[in-house]
């Protein structure tokens, strides 16, 4: 790049980061002043004759990245069609969380592998030093176990059902948000979140086991926890990748990549708390109810949990190709 073009946008540096701190005004749809319309209008020109000379001059250059992020943000802002519920409803679940989903795949997959880890950890402490098992269970649990009874044993008529789904239901997206939440420590939190939780089931596993209780408890989990399992890998998966956007930003600044991955992120947890009020009513309704066999359960859990995948975009896997067609 020449000198003095180079010189030009170092001088335009102070007005691509007014341009970034407007783009969380615009891209969150609430109304705006004159004032900061007037100032966007202003810059929408100037940012495009900027990314023209960085193009021209230094088109694979960092300065020409970030340009181009900036500009597309701003060009999305501005001639982004008026807002409808119903129209955006359709667009969150049908293109946003799917492309997030995508976005995130791998911090998904890693997460949920790391989960299963913590589990086969948790359940091989367990097999190997029984003693550790009032690490992952309550005294009360193991009384109960010890006695030849599951704590879930004749549940509903301790608490009743609707009673029962909030009280699961709260506790389930307390759990997710926290692992959500835990990421702004650079992915740290979450790491001991999801440690944690997934040791804690290994463990609980493997000291029910002991007493031949694994297939009663299977028997109570499986309903509910196809889904909310996924829900905390998720929530896990979101809360790494907080992490990842403060740890490594990028061409954005610190302050603007966090709040991209918040947005993002968020818009996903939505989708989970919607199925976690699923959830929370089958562990309510359906798992504590001796009436209902295995196979029902079964036949539910893994329903609950493909409708939940095609939900995060699993139903693009059922459309054909356009080589196909």
């Amino acid at each position: 790049m020449s000198h003095p073009q180079e010189k030009r946008l170092q001088q335009r540096a102070a007005h691509w980061q007014d341009v970034a701190a407007l783009l969380p005004q615009l891209e969150d749809g609430k109304p705006i002043s004159e004032d900061v319309l007037k100032e966007t209008l202003q810059h929408y020109p100037e940012l495009a004759r900027d990314l023209a000379v960085a193009r021209r001059h230094a088109p694979t250059s960092r300065v020409t990245r970030h340009l181009e992020a900036l500009y597309a943000g701003l060009h999305r802002a501005l001639f982004r069609a008026p807002g409808s519920t119903y129209r955006d409803a359709l667009k969150l679940f049908g293109e946003d969380i799917p492309a997030v989903v995508h976005e995130l795949r791998w911090q998904i997959f890693s997460v949920s592998l790391g989960f299963i880890l913590a589990a086969l950890a948790g359940w091989w402490l367990v097999s190997t030093y029984p003693e550790l098992s009032a690490l992952f269970a309550s005294e009360a649990m193991i009384r109960t176990v010890q006695s030849g009874e599951l704590w879930t044993d004749n549940l509903l008529n301790v608490v009743p059902s609707s009673v029962l789904s909030v009280q699961i239901l709260t506790n389930n997206i307390m759990v997710a948000l926290t692992a959500m939440s835990l990421g702004v420590l650079y992915g740290l939190g979450t790491i001991y979140i999801i440690g944690l939780n997934g040791m804690m089931l290994g463990g609980v596993f493997a000291f029910t086991a002991q007493h031949d209780m694994a297939q009663r408890l299977l028997e109570f989990v499986f309903a509910h926890g196809c889904v909310e399992l996924s829900v905390i890998a998720i929530a896990g998966a979101v809360g790494f990748s907080i992490g990842e956007a403060l740890a490594r930003p990028g061409q954005l600044t610190r302050t603007r990549s966090f709040q991209r991955a918040v947005q993002r992120g968020s818009k996903l947890m939505l989708l989970c708390v919607i199925f976690l009020f699923g959830a929370g009513i089958i562990e309510g309704y359906i798992s504590p109810d001796p009436r209902f066999d295995f196979t029902v359960r079964v036949a539910v859990g893994i329903s609950y949990w493909v409708v939940f995948v095609l939900a995060l975009g699993g139903w693009r896997l059922l459309r054909k190709s356009p080589a196909e067609t």
